[in-house]
């Protein structure tokens, strides 16, 4: 029984399949069914066909750049921290600041040196601005030389204002004229030193002077001699004081004129105006402070939106 078992129908193929004889030069023959032999089968754990060609590249690559980086390595070596680098770009230094500059050798300043006898006490220019101090005595000279001056007529007073200089003793004031020659397109600023009791007035020069130097004496109270109308004209006439003053406190201040004018306030009055105040909020808000307004407007009718 045992050998029928052993013997092979004559025809019939094993299911195990049988070696393909070898080529002659010692390579397996493929079998004509596509699979594969045992022995062409990679172990475990090796790569093969495309994979096998693919990992090679990669440690292809892998090679070359460490080559690469080798030889950068030894074109530039590592200096040593002793070793003297390449001085620093330098540091680009701000801009300077435009500072004010003698201004004696300006046409403008030469003529009224040459005009006028020690009415000139300073001249600097800044910014192509001139400004030139003048004696008090002599302003209304040189505003006159100026307004008909033959090359620049400055023939507009732009602004007359004034700065208090506390710390300045004898004249703590600073009346300023800015000319406006129309023709040339010409500016110049005059500065005046000066106490309380001012300068002349440059109304019969510039008429428009006239509320110019109303309002400086307002605010500042310097006088000007000679004004035709010299009175005030912001505050009432009675008010005490004059606010644009560096020595006048910022804070509310009852004085004499509120004292006089303003009708009395109750506690809860006085208290509910000055927290409102004390917030910033609108100061026409309560009917008495709306009363002074009327007076303010010699009886006239409060505008609507302050009803």
């Amino acid at each position: 029984m045992e050998e029928d078992k052993n013997e092979r129908t004559p025809g019939l193929s094993d299911s195990s399949p049988e070696q393909a004889p070898d080529r002659p030069d010692g390579s397996k023959q493929p079998d004509s069914s596509g699979t594969p032999p045992p022995s062409a089968i990679p172990p475990a754990g090796v790569l093969a066909g495309a994979d096998a060609e693919k990992a090679a590249m990669v440690e292809q690559a892998k090679t070359r750049v460490a080559a690469v980086k080798e030889s950068l390595t030894e074109k530039a070596p590592v200096e040593s921290p002793s070793a003297t680098s390449a001085p620093k770009a330098p540091i680009k230094k701000k801009e300077e600041v435009p500072k004010p500059i003698d201004a004696a050798n300006h046409p403008l300043v030469k003529s009224l040196i040459a005009q006028f006898n020690g009415a000139v006490i300073e001249s600097v220019e800044f910014i192509r601005q001139l400004s030139i101090r003048i004696d008090g005595p002599q302003i209304v000279e040189v505003c006159d030389f100026l307004k008909r001056h033959p090359q620049t007529p400055f023939n507009y007073l732009s602004d007359l204002t004034c700065v208090h200089v506390p710390d300045r003793e004898g004249s703590p004031f600073e009346i300023v004229y800015n000319l406006y020659s129309i023709p040339s397109n010409e500016r110049v600023r005059l500065n005046v030193a000066t106490a309380e009791a001012g300068p002349e007035s440059v109304t019969g020069v510039w008429p428009a002077a006239n509320w110019m130097e109303r309002e400086v004496y307002d605010l500042f109270g310097v006088s000007f001699r000679n004004h035709p109308d010299l009175r005030r004209l912001l505050l009432p006439p009675d008010w005490e004081g004059h606010p644009l003053r560096k020595d006048v406190s910022l804070e509310f201040v009852e004085n004499a004129w509120t004292k006089k004018h303003l009708p009395d306030m109750t506690e809860v009055q006085r208290e509910q105006l000055e927290q409102r105040r004390a917030y910033g909020l609108e100061i026409l808000s309560v009917p008495q402070e709306r009363m002074m307004r009327e007076i303010l407007q010699s009886g006239k009718e409060v505008m609507p939106k302050d009803k």
